[in-house]
């Protein structure tokens, strides 16, 4: 069973039934993943993006 990168949780997935760009939540920590690949099974955060932009946004704001 994969397990959460954050907190090490068991995620429940069905391996099975796994599809890419399919979102699963930890139940323990809460952490977002989207499948982006089944075999083998790859996850990625799905809030990674937001946390780049955010640090653009805020280099942006030190120029000024």
């Amino acid at each position: 069973m994969p397990t959460c990168p954050e907190c090490e949780n068991v995620l429940d997935i069905e391996l099975d039934e796994a599809e890419e760009g399919d979102v699963v939540a930890c139940a323990e920590c809460g952490t977002e993943y989207e499948i982006v690949g089944v075999e083998p099974l790859e996850l990625a955060r799905v809030d990674d993006d937001l946390d780049e932009e955010d640090d653009l946004f805020a280099e942006d704001e030190e120029e000024e």
